[in-house]
C-alpha cells in the first residue's frame, strides 16, 4: 500500500532550511491498521501530509497503491485525493460545516461522484453508528459523534487508504476508545488500510503495529505479539504478558537509532559514543570508557 524509501522533506524560509524528514523508510501493507508516534517536530504530520497528497517530498521515493507520487502533476494529485485517500483531522472545523446536519455534511463530498448522495450518506452514517442522528446539527452532537461524522465523510469516496491526524485529540478517553473501535471495525470488515498519527501512547498500544519517528526518521517499531482481541481475553483472565515487542530500525548504511531511555539506562547521557562488542552472536552496546 505504501512504500517510502529515503524520503526527504526540506522547508525553506528566507535563508533557513529545515529538514522535516531526513531519509525516512517505511513500508505499510495493504489492509494494515498502524499508528505513527513521535514528539512535536519529529516529522510525523509532514509524513501524513505527503501521504495525503497535501505536500510534496523534496527527494526519495514515495509510492501509494503503486502510484509514484514524486512524479504527480497537479491533476494527478486532485485525482489521487478524490479517489484514493480519505483524511480525518483532529480539528472538527476542518472536517465539518457547522450549519449543516450530519447527513448534509456527509452528502457534500458525494456530490462529486454523481451518485445518489442521500442513500449513500445514510449508509455511511449507519456504518459509523449515527443513523439515528442524521438530522441533527453539529451543536447537537457530542465531540465523539462529530468525529464519527468526520470519519463517514472520509469514507464517502470509498478510499483505499484512510489517514487520521490525532483523531482522538479533542475527545475524552471513553470516546477515544469508541473511535478506535470504529477504526478497527472498518479495518476488519472492509479491509481498509488505516494510518493514525498520534502522540497518545495509550491509543498506540491498541493497534497491531506502531512506528516511532525521531529526527525525521523511523527510529523504532513495535509489533503486537497477539491480536488486540486476544490480549483483552487474556486481561480478563489476568494472564496477559508483554503486549508488544520493540524493534530498532537499521537503515541501509547500517545506522541504528537507539531509544534515549535505553541509552540512559546504561549510563550514556552526555556522549554521542558507545562501545560496541560482538559476543555469542549478539551485538552489545556499552557506555564509553572513561
Amino acid at each position: 500500500m505504501i512504500t517510502c524509501e529515503g524520503l526527504v522533506k526540506i522547508y525553506k524560509t528566507a535563508d533557513l532550511e529545515v529538514f522535516a524528514l531526513q531519509g525516512l523508510d517505511l513500508h505499510v501493507e495493504n489492509g494494515e491498521l498502524m499508528a505513527i508516534i513521535g514528539n512535536s517536530g519529529s516529522g510525523k504530520s509532514t509524513l501524513l501530509n505527503m501521504l495525503g497528497g497535501l505536500d510534496r517530498p523534496t527527494a526519495g521515493k514515495l509510492f501509494v497503491v503503486g502510484q509514484d507520487m514524486l512524479n504527480f502533476k497537479e491533476r494527478d494529485l486532485v485525482r489521487y485525493k478524490r479517489n484514493t485517500v480519505g483524511f480525518v483531522w483532529q480539528n472538527n472545523a476542518r472536517n465539518l460545516v457547522p450549519y449543516l446536519t450530519a447527513q448534509e455534511n456527509v452528502e457534500l463530498p458525494i456530490l462529486l461522484t454523481g451518485r445518489r448522495r442521500r442513500e449513500r450518506a445514510k449508509e455511511l452514517l449507519d456504518a459509523v453508528g449515527l443513523k439515528h442522528r442524521a438530522g441533527n446539527k453539529l451543536y447537537q452532537l457530542s465531540g465523539g459523534e462529530q468525529q464519527r461524522v468526520a470519519i463517514a465523510i472520509a469514507l464517502a469516496n470509498e478510499p483505499k487508504l484512510l489517514l487520521a491526524d490525532e483523531p482522538t485529540g479533542s475527545v475524552d478517553s471513553r470516546m477515544a476508545g469508541g473511535i478506535l473501535d470504529l477504526f478497527r471495525e472498518l479495518n476488519r470488515t472492509i479491509g481498509l488500510t488505516i494510518v493514525i498519527v498520534t502522540h497518545d501512547p495509550e491509543l498506540a498500544k491498541k493497534v497491531e503495529r506502531v512506528a516511532a519517528i525521531r529526527d525525521g526518521k523511523i527510529s523504532s517499531e513495535l509489533l503486537r505479539r497477539r491480536s488486540y482481541a486476544e490480549e483483552l481475553a487474556e486481561l480478563e483472565q489476568s494472564e496477559a504478558g508483554e503486549a508488544h515487542v520493540e524493534y530498532a530500525i537499521v537503515d541501509k548504511a547500517g545506522r541504528l537509532q537507539v531509544p534515549p531511555g535505553y541509552l540512559e539506562s546504561i549510563g550514556v547521557r552526555n556522549s554521542n559514543k558507545v562501545r560496541v562488542e560482538l559476543e555469542d552472536g549478539r551485538i552489545i552496546l556499552l557506555p564509553p570508557d572513561l
